[in-house]
């Protein structure tokens, strides 16, 4: 008798996506689908939750044909560099401008990393600040403060 294997990863990845599409599909029924021409408010997150489930069908019908690697451990440090990023950014935006919080944003994503050190995280942080910025600001023009009133003079 054959044993059953496959990719645990990528089978709790498809059940997960064929939830989320789902839980949406349920929630756009009850708003006006309309029909294709003349589209409803609920069409349009009608037909991205069925895709969504469709995806969601196709992963876990290939998880169940190969057998995965077995799940590692839980990457600790990434959910608590990563995730507050973010939101710090949002509370410090207005406060410290753009410029100070994205650069605080990033030094903090940076040590994410265990292989990450002080001296490379303020240069990453540096550039992308610079390059952000460049493109956001100066490039596209966009109407924000660069330097907010915490770190005015």
């Amino acid at each position: 008798m054959k044993s059953i294997s496959f990719d645990t990863t990528n089978a709790i990845c498809g059940a997960l996506f064929v939830a989320t599409g789902a839980f949406f599909a349920i929630q756009s029924l009850g708003l006006d689908l309309g029909t294709a021409v003349r589209m409803g408010p609920g069409y349009f997150p009608l037909v991205l939750a069925f895709v969504l489930v469709l995806l969601g069908a196709i992963i876990f019908i290939q998880a169940l044909r190969v057998e995965g690697e077995p799940i590692g451990p839980f990457a600790w440090r990434g959910m608590v560099f990563i995730l507050p990023a973010p939101v710090l950014f949002g509370l410090t935006v207005r406060g410290l401008g753009f410029a100070p919080a994205l650069f605080l944003t990033a030094f903090i994503a940076c040590f994410a990393s265990q292989k990450m050190n002080l001296f490379v995280a303020i240069i990453l942080s540096l550039l992308l600040t610079v390059f952000s910025v460049a493109v956001f600001s100066y490039g596209l023009g966009l109407p924000f403060e660069r330097f907010g009133p915490w770190v005015r003079f």
